[in-house]
């Protein structure tokens, strides 16, 4: 229950904004440069602050850090609906912060508690990450509606009580099994950090993330404008992407469900390659008829890929500080790389007027990720000296 709480806090206060963007630019006056830069923004933060959880890692334990990330949010919640500009952005920064830190973090304690389930409660954990990504924008109009608050109330309810639920949770939680084994918990680092950047291994995971991460965030971005290019209207275009969002959670919990058998993961790798292909031909350039198929098959491609990739970091590596260095690594490269998804999208379509130039680089991207993942994926762990 701890490990879907935080899940749930480490995506719906970031996708909640998408659907409030007119009403909170309106409000505040933000142009359209303005309001590129706070969608840019929490991804930027994600991959810069994962650089600095295996830090503060080694000088704290994944419990502390966790409540203090948590808290965090909470303030960065109620700063970015403050009543001005510099409040929104410094906010944001504050709710992202604290979930790039936290990102690092659960791999390696989802290999320390659970080592010889990793897959399974991987693929669990990013499950609910897309259940909290599809939910956030899901329920922010309605509460919006409800509570009779343009952006901000919808805002509060989607960061506030979760989080201060979560920490309540998290802390039972772990006290219970710290209690259950008679003894305080090991350490959870030390020493130096094992040295990766030139290891073939870290990047190959690392690779296969940020392709992930990149295809992932270009197709939350751009899906919509796509469909709506197509000719189809704007109320199915939202529909099509919480169909995108809905059927990745069933991705992963198909992953989570072959776990035990997937001890070589490159015919996973390649699998999820090649749904995400098919899934973006299908909804760029395939028949009409088939948009909505091609959009569950989409779906299914990217969640079932974010899972694999998460279970990576924990599955290449021989312990729980590797796997947190590892992390931080993959995540750090690869939500920068994600970043240039949503932004190189937009500029191929702003050069072309089509989506042919767009589909075509996501296919490459989708053909980088199959190669990776046949190195990536093969059952070895990361021989790395401290």
């Amino acid at each position: 229950m701890a490990l879907a709480l935080l899940a749930l806090n480490l995506r719906a206060p970031l996708t909640s904004v998408a659907p409030l963007l007119q009403p909170l630019g309106d409000d505040l006056g933000l142009g359209d440069t303005a309001v590129g830069v706070l969608t840019s923004l929490p991804v930027l933060c994600l991959g810069l602050f994962a650089f600095v959880a295996p830090r503060l890692g080694r000088r704290h334990s994944s419990r502390t850090l966790l409540v203090v990330s948590l808290l965090v949010l909470t303030v960065g919640g109620l700063v970015r609906t403050g009543p001005s500009p510099a409040a929104l952005f410094v906010g944001t920064v504050l709710v992202a912060a604290p979930i790039g830190v936290a990102n690092v973090l659960i791999p390696g304690l989802v290999k320390r508690r659970f080592p010889h389930s990793v897959p399974r409660v991987s693929a669990f954990y990013s499950g609910a990450l897309t259940f909290g990504a599809a939910g956030g924008p899901a329920v922010a109009v309605p509460l919006a509606e409800a509570t009779g608050s343009a952006w901000r109330v919808p805002l509060l309810l989607l960061v506030v009580p979760l989080s201060v639920a979560t920490v309540v949770v998290l802390l039972l939680a772990l006290d219970r099994q710290s209690g259950a084994r008679g003894s305080a918990p090991a350490p959870e680092s030390g020493g130096r950090p094992p040295r990766l950047w030139r290891n073939p291994l870290a990047w190959q995971v690392t690779v296969f993330f940020g392709a992930q991460a990149l295809l992932s965030y270009t197709v939350f971005g751009w899906l919509p404008a796509m469909w709506q290019d197509r000719g189809l209207g704007a109320a199915s275009a939202g529909l099509a992407l919480s169909l995108c969002n809905a059927v990745g959670v069933l991705g992963a919990w198909l992953l989570a469900a072959s776990g035990r058998r997937l001890a070589d993961q490159r015919p996973a790798g390649v699998a999820v390659a090649c749904l995400t292909a098919t899934g973006l031909v299908g909804v760029v350039a395939g028949p009409t008829g088939l948009v909505w198929p091609s959009v569950a098959v989409l779906g299914l491609g990217l969640g079932a890929g974010f899972a694999l990739a998460l279970s990576l970091f924990a599955l290449r590596s021989p312990d729980a500080p590797t796997t947190a260095a590892l992390s931080a690594m993959g995540q750090g490269v690869g939500y920068l790389i994600g970043v240039l998804g949503p932004l190189g999208a937009g500029a191929l379509h702003g050069m072309s007027g089509t989506w042919a130039w767009p589909l075509a680089a996501l296919l490459i991207t989708c053909a980088v990720q199959a190669v990776v993942a046949l190195a990536a994926g093969r059952a070895r762990t990361l021989g790395v000296r401290p």
